[in-house]
């Protein structure tokens, strides 16, 4: 069988870390070969001394194959949440010292990146490196801004240079681009969605912005909303002749590196614009905060034109739509009907898998 995979320590993680990459093109029967390949690679040189960390969907079959296999599965082209992060390095830690002959097996399919961001965020941890800079475009992996700024988080938190502010904080306005030629026939149909925890719990009307005008759009949230820990907004735009959407932008943070109201991305800081030519090179994403729910005072300029109008049809399936619904529920390989009818075998318990190294993450 034709081997679609790449097995080796890359040059720059510790020797006792090993990624495993499959493409994400990579056809279903093909891949079942290649990671049956690949498991007993690894059982014949390691034996039962390996555990694998599944940083892609959830699979039977990786169970099936692995003695040992932990899930810490997050969307592609995604920061993984700051929690997990420490959820995964803590695991690494406790395997790889209870034996010197232990060693830990990253898997992923899909985007490279993901290994490269949770090799980077453990050699901050454990104090391989200790440069806060150096994230996933170090190791030689091409991701997007999200990536860079949680292993800056994560590093930044281990080493107090980011003090953490446990406030609560609420979001009463968001201020993005107005891109009146978005599409190239002209029009701009922006929809944005907020979640917490990837659990959907905002979602904006469809704005509809005519020909040029305003540089800002305002997405003004009454009442204000409660965010606490990882927060993505995503803006999508609706195409005028059919019922796909585009992305316009993704953003990730987390709400205890917030010091302040106000919070800006620049377009090298936006997830899909930062190569989108799309995208004014001078634009940002701003977000208004406070401490409390109150509507806050001396925000009045922070209206729309009256030019723009706003759909607040709920029935619309770009409203009901959710990318990320049930993600940790499924298992990729029963969405293909192959083990649909048979459940997973028991896994063993993951060290400290709900505990969090700072109160409030």
């Amino acid at each position: 069988m034709e081997r679609k995979y790449d097995l080796r320590p890359d040059l720059h993680q510790p020797k006792r870390i090993i990624s495993v990459f499959f493409p994400p093109a990579l056809e279903e029967q093909r891949y079942r070969g290649n990671l049956r390949e690949v498991a007993q690679m690894l059982k014949s040189k390691h034996e039962d001394k390996y555990t694998l960390f599944n940083l892609s969907e959830k699979r039977h079959d990786i169970s099936r194959l692995n003695p040992k296999v932990q899930d810490f599965g997050w969307p592609d082209l995604h920061a993984p949440p700051l929690d997990k992060i420490c959820s995964i390095c803590k695991a690494m830690e406790t395997w790889l010292n209870s034996d010197p002959q232990h060693v830990v097996v990253l898997h992923c399919k899909g985007n490279k990146g993901k290994t490269g961001v949770i090799v980077a965020a453990y050699m901050h941890y454990s104090k391989i490196s200790a440069s806060s800079t150096r994230g996933g475009r170090t190791l030689g992996l091409s991701c997007a801004p999200c990536t860079p700024r949680y292993i800056s988080y994560f590093s930044g938190l281990l080493s107090g240079t980011i003090k953490m502010n446990s406030n609560t904080l609420f979001l009463h306005h968001v201020l993005i681009p107005a891109i009146p030629n978005y599409e190239a026939s002209g029009g701009y149909q922006p929809i944005r969605k907020i979640y917490q925890s990837m659990q959907l719990v905002y979602t904006s009307g469809i704005y509809s912005v005519p020909g040029p005008g305003p540089q800002k759009l305002c997405v003004t949230l009454e009442p204000a909303l409660l965010l606490k820990g990882d927060v993505m907004v995503k803006c999508y735009h609706k195409q005028t002749c059919s019922s796909d959407r585009d992305v316009v932008f993704r953003v990730q943070f987390h709400t205890c590196t917030i010091h302040g109201a106000q919070l800006w991305f620049g377009k090298d800081e936006l997830d899909e614009a930062w190569q989108d030519e799309r995208f004014p090179f001078e634009a940002s994403v701003e977000f208004v905060f406070s401490s409390g729910p109150e509507k806050m005072k001396g925000l009045e300029t922070l209206r729309n034109s009256p030019a723009i109008t706003v759909d607040y049809n709920i029935s619309d399936p770009m409203v009901r739509w959710d990318s990320y619904e049930n993600f940790n529920l499924r298992h990729e390989d029963s969405l293909e009907g192959t083990y649909g009818h048979q459940h997973s075998h028991p896994q063993p318990p993951t060290p400290s898998r709900h505990r969090s190294y700072w109160p409030g993450l």
